[in-house]
């Protein structure tokens, strides 16, 4: 008899997977349609031998203190600061839009003051900013909106933005700085072995069981359990009741080439020109030195694995229904992006889970920390992970696990975690 069995092996449910084998000393059996752990973070040396991101890249970034320090237990990092170009009008110009970006479209001089005012004589605001549009329109004005958010915004999502909801371009913001760094957040590092060997450290305890290749259903009445965490799709845990949740999908078309850099960054984005929306070098993000490169293409599809909620009120509506289902079905928690329908980044992920820890440990009256107003960094602390040199043991310990009971074929994501 486990006491949890846990549906996905991307952060959400290798994070609680870890929390309760390690803090409360449950027996824990994870599961994942994929013949891998990690979720969309995995990771693995292509036939050249370069570290690529199978799910496409997969940047590290957060504010949380808590966050960072817990995944610190399972890793050694590598500081990376992520950077991005937009293909516009010929040139590779800074993404975020910034003060070099508009100097150099336009062939202007100007300062940072000077750029705030041409922002505000060509910005539409609009009040309240309900839609996509609205967002980058009242910031930027409609020729930069046109330029840089407008066609990749359809391809992304297929739908215009003004049929999109505001979160969508608002994670997106607009400097009048020279600042050409992607993110801004405190803590920017790239796991320094990759994801797969962090996901491997996070699951060593031996209170965990990994079955790889294996869907819930199969094993859902035949292998006991006490209590259920499932970080799959929602809609899909109820049988479609009231119909599927609309997610975007993306195709991923990697190529090695023969010299040693491929492009100035990280990332080019294209969002006007070709089907694709960006490629991604992913030598910068792992640091790997090599005589040859790997990059990926990303082309958004309708159809395939569910990677991104698309954020419309209707869909929204839609999921409030499968929630009031999920609230209501006892001994199950849902956890992950695709559970709870957001578009979380990575770190969101892991501090959702460790909150649904520390709700399930008060819950079991189990004192955790001698503290009563513990924090993700007080259980991070109080851990017992393994050693971030013995990847060994870890690495062969999920090995041996995955021979349990298997249903083969079905490699749909059980989990969450894009990026």
């Amino acid at each position: 008899m486990f006491d949890y069995l846990v549906v996905g092996a991307g952060f959400a449910g290798s994070v609680l997977a870890e929390r309760l084998a390690s803090q409360l000393d449950k027996r824990v059996l994870i599961v994942d349609r994929r013949p891998h752990i990690g979720g969309n973070m995995y990771d693995h040396h292509d036939d050249a031998g370069i570290l690529v991101h199978k799910y496409g890249p997969h940047i590290f970034h957060t504010n949380s203190r808590d966050v960072f320090d817990y995944l610190s237990q399972f890793t050694a990092w590598r500081s990376y600061e992520h950077r991005v170009l937009a293909s516009v009008d010929g040139q590779l110009v800074p993404i975020p839009i910034n003060l070099d970006t508009v100097n150099r479209l336009y062939g202007l001089r100007l300062s940072g003051p000077e750029l705030v005012e041409f922002f505000a004589a060509r910005a539409e605001v609009r009040t309240p900013a309900r839609t996509s549009e609205d967002v980058v329109v009242g910031k930027v004005g409609r020729e930069l909106y046109e330029k840089f958010f407008r066609g990749y915004t359809r391809k992304q999502w297929g739908l215009d933005p003004s049929e999109l909801d505001a979160s969508v371009t608002a994670r997106v913001p607009t400097r009048t700085n020279r600042d050409d760094r992607y993110f801004t957040d405190t803590y920017q590092a790239m796991p320094r072995h990759g994801y797969t060997r962090l996901f491997e450290r996070l699951l060593a305890h031996p209170n965990i069981s990994v079955m790889l290749n294996t869907d819930f259903h199969a094993i859902d009445g035949v292998i006991p359990y006490r209590t259920l965490i499932y970080s799959g799709p929602i809609d899909a845990f109820f049988d479609y009741r009231y119909g599927k949740l609309p997610y975007r999908s993306l195709e991923f078309r990697f190529e090695t080439l023969d010299r040693p850099v491929a492009q100035p960054v990280g990332t080019v984005n294209y969002p006007n020109e070709h089907p694709y929306t960006r490629i991604t070098e992913f030598k910068y993000l792992t640091g790997q030195e090599h005589a040859k490169t790997s990059i990926v293409s990303e082309i958004p599809r309708a159809e395939g694995d569910p990677y991104y909620p698309v954020p419309r009120p209707e869909n929204a509506t839609l999921y409030r229904r499968y929630k009031a289902l999920a609230d209501q079905t006892a001994a199950v928690h849902f956890v992950g992006r695709l559970a709870t329908y957001q578009y979380y980044n990575m770190d969101q992920v892991v501090a959702q889970a460790l909150k649904t820890f520390r709700d399930i440990a008060a819950r079991e009256t189990v004192a955790i920390v001698p503290r009563s107003n513990a924090t993700e960094a007080d259980l991070a602390r109080s851990g017992t992970p393994p050693s971030v040199d013995d990847t060994t043991a870890a690495g062969a310990r999920i090995r041996s696990t995955v021979r349990c009971r298997t249903v083969a074929g079905d490699t749909r994501p059980s989990g969450e975690g894009d990026e």
